[in-house]
């Protein structure tokens, strides 16, 4: 059985786990066209307003494209396909565009330009396989800091941010987040785990960012610190990844190809 808890590509964009697939291992997590889906984030913010699921806005910019932006600034322009905050940078001012769009494209040939949605940043845990249906954690708000934004630092960093669990939110709120967070999750045809990071602005809307098929596994990542909050230790939590994987594994073996 196979742990992958790798990032980026080659890692959770579906090559690994079409490797995985083709060599009969079980393994945890998303299968080839979750990893996939999730890893484009702009394939991914089309299949959740497909599913009714609220978005942020974008424009995908891809080779020969006029670079433009097309919202009031500030906006993010980052990779289509990497993670980790990786050639992301948040653009102030027309000046800012082309020299981020230049910095995204060293990492990918399709970039997003992004609307800026001002509220809290919150993560949501999300564990399970298609049936029992998956449950969500308890909800975490990320605190950056010092830091303007989630970026690289911030996320990896000793201190470089602070999780509060749960968030400062109304408990409709708290189970909105849950809610959708598992909407996502089934709407992109996960399974096994995945963190689905949100905005809730101030109205008290809640707008997905975007979902990781491998979420964080180092002493400063989320996933795990939002489910031991929710009653699931980080012990226990392996143990029901590993047995989500074996299930799926089982459950496909009977399929006829």
């Amino acid at each position: 059985m196979v742990l992958p808890i790798l990032h980026g590509p080659f890692g959770e964009d579906g090559t690994v786990q079409g490797l995985l697939e083709l060599a009969g291992l079980p393994y945890v997590g998303a299968g080839v066209a979750a990893s996939a889906l999730a890893m484009d984030k702009d394939l991914f913010k089309k299949v959740m307003r497909d599913s009714g699921i609220p978005v942020a806005r974008h424009l995908a910019l891809r080779l020969g494209d006029e670079i433009r932006n097309p919202f009031d600034y500030p906006v993010f322009v980052k990779p289509a396909r990497l993670g980790s905050s990786v050639g992301i940078s948040k653009v102030h001012d027309e000046s800012e565009l082309e020299p981020a769009v230049a910095l995204a494209r060293r990492h990918d040939e399709k970039v997003l330009v992004e609307e800026f949605v001002r509220g809290m940043e919150v993560e949501c845990g999300v564990l399970g396989n298609r049936v029992p249906p998956p449950i969500a954690s308890l909800p975490g708000r990320i605190d950056t800091l010092d830091h303007e934004w989630y970026d690289y630092s911030s996320k990896y960093d000793e201190g470089g941010m602070e999780l509060v669990i749960p968030p400062e939110l109304p408990q409709d709120t708290i189970e909105r987040v849950q809610h959708v967070a598992v909407d996502a999750f089934v709407a992109s045809e996960c399974e096994g785990m995945a963190r689905v990071d949100f905005f809730v602005r101030d109205d008290g809307e809640v707008v997905v960012n975007e979902l990781n098929t491998i979420p964080g596994f180092t002493a400063t990542s989320v996933y795990a610190k939002l489910f031991e909050a929710s009653g699931i230790p980080y012990a226990e939590l392996l143990d029901r990844l590993v047995m989500l994987a074996l299930e799926r594994h089982e459950r496909r073996a009977k399929l006829e190809f």
